[in-house]
C-alpha cells in the first residue's frame, strides 16, 4: 500500500496480539488530507485498539504506521502536537473550571500565555460554553461535559482530531451542536478520524468509512460506495389491510425484488437499484385488489451495508 502524497495517516498491514487474541489482523488504511473519516465497528472489534496503536500509545507485534508523511514512534512529540483527542469517555478535571480546564489542556501544547488565552476564549466560544466558564464539570449537564472535552481536545488548533463516540449519551440538542462543530473544524481545515455506534451521524459528516469486525477490515470506501456493495437500492413498506402467502409470492416474484416479509402488519420489501420499483410493487397490490394505507420508500442505510456485511446491526452491539 503506496503513500499518497496528500496521506495524513497511512496504515499498512498492522498486526496487533494480546496472547492468544489476534485484536488486530492485518489492517491497512489511509486517511486523507481534509477528510471526516468513518471508523466503525461493534465493541471488540478492534477501533480503539487501531487508534491507540496509530497514536503509539500502544505497542503492536507488525505494520507500518505513519503520520503526515513521517514514520510514527512513541518519542514523535513533534508530530503528537499536531494531534487533538477527545476520548469517550469525559476526561477533564472537577476540581477546576471550564475555562481553567480548557486553559490546562491546551498548556500542554502551547506556553506562550498571552496565545493560549486566545485560543482558550476561541474553544469556549466554538463550542457554546460561555455561559459556563465558571462552572466546574459537576455542575454541568451530560451534553455540556461533552462539549468542554472536546474543548479541551481542540483548543491547539491541531491538524488531525481523533473524536471516539463524542455524541454518547447527550440530547438532541447538544448532538447537534457537536456535529455542527466536527463540520466547522473541517471546514477550517481539520482532518478528522470519528468513531460511532450512530449510522446516521456517519452518514451525515463522513467522506469515507472503514468498518471492522473482529481486527480485520470488512468494508471501506464512500458512503455511496458501500451501500452499492450491498445491491439493494431501496426498501418499500407499504401498510396493508390483508396480507397472504400469494401476495408476498407475487411481490417476490417481481425481478428487482431482493426479498418481501410481512412485519407488524406491514409489506417490507428489499429492491435493487431501478426507477420502477415502487411502481412494480404497488401494481401488484393493485391487481390483487389489496388495500393499502401509507407507503414509504427509503434508500439503503449503513446499518444495512453492516447488517448485510457482518450479520449484526452495529448498534446491538454498542
Amino acid at each position: 500500500m503506496s503513500i499518497s502524497q496528500d496521506s495524513i495517516i497511512h496504515v499498512s498491514k498492522l498486526v496487533k496480539r494480546y496472547s492468544e487474541l489476534l485484536a488486530i489482523d492485518h489492517l491497512s488504511l489511509e486517511v486523507r488530507a481534509g477528510e471526516i473519516f468513518g471508523f466503525l465497528g461493534p465493541n471488540g472489534s478492534g477501533k480503539t485498539t487501531t487508534i491507540n496503536c496509530i497514536l503509539q500509545l500502544l505497542s503492536y507485534d507488525k505494520g507500518e504506521i505513519s503520520l503526515f508523511g513521517e514514520e510514527m514512534t512513541p518519542t514523535r512529540y513533534d508530530l503528537k502536537r499536531r494531534i487533538g483527542i477527545v476520548p469517550q469517555e469525559v476526561a477533564v478535571y472537577d476540581e477546576l473550571t471550564v475555562r481553567e480546564n480548557i486553559d490546562a489542556f491546551c498548556a500542554l501544547y502551547v506556553s506562550n500565555g498571552k496565545e493560549r488565552k486566545a485560543l482558550v476564549n476561541e474553544a469556549i466560544d466554538f463550542v457554546g460554553l460561555g455561559e459556563f466558564v465558571n462552572f466546574r464539570p459537576r455542575k454541568l449537564s451530560g451534553g455540556l461535559k461533552r462539549r468542554l472535552n472536546i474543548a479541551c481536545g481542540i483548543a491547539h488548533k491541531p491538524e488531525l482530531i481523533f473524536l471516539d463516540e463524542p455524541t454518547v449519551a447527550v440530547d438532541p440538542q447538544s448532538r447537534n451542536a457537536i456535529l455542527e462543530g466536527i463540520e466547522r473544524l473541517n471546514a477550517e481545515g481539520a482532518t478528522v478520524v470519528y468513531t460511532s455506534h450512530y449510522m446516521e451521524e456517519v452518514e451525515q459528516i463522513c467522506s469515507r468509512v472503514l468498518i471492522m469486525d473482529s481486527g480485520r477490515e470488512v468494508a471501506q470506501g464512500t458512503v455511496d460506495e458501500l451501500k452499492a456493495m450491498i445491491g439493494m437500492g431501496e426498501r418499500i413498506r407499504v401498510e396493508c389491510a390483508s396480507l397472504d402467502d400469494a401476495l408476498l409470492g407475487a411481490v417476490q416474484a417481481l425481478p428487482s425484488v431482493r426479498s418481501a416479509a410481512i412485519k407488524e402488519g406491514a409489506l417490507v420489501v428489499e429492491c435493487t437499484s431501478g426507477s420502477h420499483n415502487l411502481t412494480d410493487v404497488l401494481g401488484v397490490l393493485s391487481s390483487t385488489s389489496t388495500a393499502y394505507g401509507r407507503v414509504w420508500s427509503e434508500p439503503p442505510t449503513l446499518n444495512d451495508v453492516f447488517l448485510e456485511i457482518t450479520g449484526k446491526a452495529l448498534r446491538d452491539e454498542a
